[in-house]
């Protein structure tokens, strides 16, 4: 059995999990991502995105990272790479621009997903000093701040609270079906946010959970980001 991602972060002195461990944690949980594989050469990631498949995404892997998309003016998140050569560059260009920075770092392969296929939601978990482990869900992606859309629930929650939380939402008919679009596969997206409450009230060392976004979709509800924060020792 391979190392605990959350052992293996506390045996190297970090509070934050990358996203390729956050990620190993929430499907060790039973939480649905795209296919990934974290590498640490460009040949490598060539590799691994023909394996994955195209279009694929190429992220940078670092705990010193934790706003990818912001990172190097957006080269930590570069979306739409077509094929192994193009793989091979751009993670030469994310590990000599950490080399560059002294940063320490790999490149996580990942396969694209059709963001337009669903609706992008937050899900996410906080331990509160005074009320103890709190799920929330609401509009997720770049709309998150901007609507601040969110429902909360104590955890741990069973799959019916975390569907009356999702129908609490403003944005709550983006997942029935707006306008004729499809509807969202809510019980999916329910798991999910009763999932994180299990993961946050089990795993005491975890003091935050950020799934943003999560793809809601008619097939589904799939993780495309996710950050752990531990609690201090």
């Amino acid at each position: 059995m391979s190392e605990d991602p959350i052992a293996r972060a506390r045996t190297d002195g970090r509070t934050t999990l990358t996203e390729a461990e956050a990620k190993t944690v929430l499907t060790e949980w039973g939480v649905d991502t795209p296919a990934f594989e974290v590498v640490s050469t460009p040949g490598a990631a060539a590799d691994a995105a023909e394996e994955i498949g195209f279009p694929a995404v190429l992220k940078v892997s670092s705990p010193a990272v934790v706003h990818k998309s912001e990172w190097m003016d957006g080269l930590g998140v570069t979306v739409g790479v077509t094929d192994a050569d193009e793989a091979a560059d751009v993670a030469a260009d994310i590990l000599g621009r950490a080399d560059d920075a002294g940063i320490e770092a790999q490149v996580l392969v990942e396969a694209a997903a059709e963001t337009a296929s669903g609706t992008e939601v937050i899900v996410g978990g906080i331990r509160d000093p005074s009320f103890g482990p709190v799920v929330l869900a609401g509009l997720g992606g770049v709309f998150t701040e901007l609507f601040e859309d969110t429902a909360h629930r104590l955890a741990p929650i069973t799959d019916a609270e975390a569907r009356a939380a999702l129908r609490e939402l403003r944005s709550a008919p983006l997942l029935e079906g707006y306008r004729g679009s499809a509807p969202a596969d809510i019980d999916g997206l329910a798991t999910v946010l009763r999932t994180v409450g299990d993961l946050l009230a089990e795993r005491t060392e975890i003091a935050e959970i950020d799934v943003n976004p999560v793809l809601a979709s008619v097939d589904g509800a799939l993780a495309l980001d996710a950050v752990i924060t531990l609690r201090d020792e």
